[in-house]
C-alpha cells in the first residue's frame, strides 16, 4: 500500500524541541524526495523542509534554518523531521508528502510533484 503515516506531533512549550516522523510505505517508499509541509489555521499550507532520495541534499524553509532538521532512514523507511528551539508561529498540523525523484539532487519544491500526502499531525507550540 503507497502511503505515508505521519506521527510524534503533540504540544511543546517555545524554545522546546520535538521530532516529527513519517513511515513511508509501498511506492512513497523508494526513490523519493520527501517534503514536510505544514499549514497553521486560517493559512495556506506552506513549504517547511525537503530531503532527496539518499538523504544527501536538504532545502528549508526560510522561517525554519537554523532551528529544523529534516533526515531519512531509508532502511527503516523513515522520514524525520527534527523541531529545535520552536516559536508560537511553528503551531500547526504537519504533513510528509513525496515526490517521485530517483535523482540524487533536489530541486526547488515548485518544481516537484508530491503525488503522495499523509493524514498529517497536530503540533502546538504554546508561548
Amino acid at each position: 500500500q503507497d502511503q505515508l503515516d505521519e506521527s510524534g506531533g503533540g504540544s511543546v512549550q517555545a524554545g522546546g524541541s520535538l521530532r516529527l516522523s513519517c513511515a513511508a510505505s509501498g511506492a512513497t517508499s523508494t526513490k523519493t524526495a520527501i517534503g514536510w509541509f505544514r499549514q497553521a489555521p486560517g493559512k495556506d499550507r506552506e513549504f517547511v523542509a525537503a530531503i532527496n532520495w539518499v538523504g544527501t541534499t536538504m532545502s528549508y524553509a526560510d522561517s525554519v534554518k537554523g532551528r529544523f532538521t529534516i533526515s531519512r532512514d531509508n532502511d527503516k523507511k523513515m522520514v524525520y523531521l527534527q523541531m529545535d528551539r520552536v516559536e508560537a508561529e511553528d503551531t500547526g498540523v504537519y504533513t510528509c508528502a513525496a515526490a517521485r525523484w530517483a535523482l540524487w539532487t533536489l530541486p526547488k519544491v515548485e518544481d516537484l510533484v508530491f503525488e503522495y500526502w499523509g493524514q498529517g499531525t497536530q503540533v502546538t507550540v504554546a508561548s
